[in-house]
């Protein structure tokens, strides 16, 4: 019976790995926490600034539409160039990312590090490490507003 049971759990976990899901507790970046004896309240950021320095828009006017997503950037994978009308921060669970703006300026966010993303701005995230990317982001929008706007005319 234990052997039947381990087999289902074997092929479980072989399932997850095949299938490409990353699990964040997988990046030792919260084994830290592991020993915690009471409850910790740690803030990652407190801006209102994109990470290029540039000031947050305001607050849209209306009923807001909040999104999350998880991102997994394969190594040496790229994401489009893209610009979000929206406003937008995150927390890297693993891996490295480099954002680059279209001018140029980068950014390289580090497991457990939050970012903040520039609005209205074209950049791109790049995986240039040597493991899989997971990133968590946090969207702050109205119902029929996209997220993203994507920009295939770029070939940089």
């Amino acid at each position: 019976m234990a052997a039947k049971i381990l087999g289902v759990i074997g092929a479980a976990a072989l399932g997850i790995v095949v299938g490409g899901c990353v699990s964040p507790r997988a990046d030792v970046t919260f084994g830290k926490y592991d020993d915690a004896k009471e409850i910790e309240i740690i803030e990652l950021e407190r801006t209102s600034q994109s990470w290029d320095g540039a000031q947050l828009p305001d607050y849209p006017a209306g009923k807001p539409e909040l999104v999350v997503r998880r991102y997994v950037f394969p190594r040496g994978s790229k994401l489009g160039w893209h610009h979000h009308p929206v406003m937008n921060y995150g927390i890297l669970q693993q891996g490295e990312l480099t954002i680059i703006g279209l001018n140029g300026e980068d950014k390289t966010v580090k497991a457990g590090e939050a970012v903040v993303e520039m609005v209205g701005t074209i950049h791109h995230g790049e995986n240039r490490g040597d493991k899989t990317v997971v990133l968590d982001m946090f969207y702050i929008s109205q119902n029929g507003t996209p997220i993203a706007v994507q920009h295939p005319e770029i070939k940089k």
